[in-house]
């Protein structure tokens, strides 16, 4: 296993949006001295900021900073993007099959599955279930 540590989307979000957590997750990152940012969890919170854009719930001036910020986190230290293949959902389904015994979302598995592929054993989160199941397969888990 490598040492870096590995970002969900739960947490990516945390430090583009003001909420509870984002102060506690940004303390975090600055413990870390990599972070991996999957095409999975960089795809997730576009995916969340566009519907927040486009549900009313951020304003296009928002939204533009946003993404502008994510831009920016993707090119400096700690984070480290790290695209994905295919070979992820085979582990997921392995992970399912074999030791998924806590369930977790489809997408939180690939994260973990992602994991695995990535031989990462440290996770930042702020979903418990996805964290239960992480825990279930021998991973770290940080949570703010």
């Amino acid at each position: 296993m490598t040492d870096s540590g590995y970002i969900d989307t739960s947490c990516l979000l945390k430090l583009l949006l003001p909420e509870p957590e984002s102060g506690a997750v940004a303390e975090l990152v600055t413990e870390q001295k990599r972070l991996i940012v999957s095409s999975l969890a960089e795809l997730e919170a576009r995916s969340q900021l566009s519907a927040l854009r486009r549900g009313g719930a951020m304003r296009p001036s928002q939204y533009r900073a946003s993404t502008e910020r994510l831009d920016v986190l993707m090119g400096q230290a700690p984070f480290e993007p790290v695209p994905l293949g295919g070979d992820v959902f085979d582990a997921a389904i392995a992970q399912v099959r074999e030791r998924g015994t806590v369930h977790c979302r489809t997408l939180d598995r690939l994260h973990l599955a992602a994991m695995q592929v990535l031989e990462i054993a440290v996770l930042l989160t702020t979903d418990r279930q996805q964290a239960a199941a992480a825990r279930g397969l021998g991973l770290r888990v940080l949570l703010p």
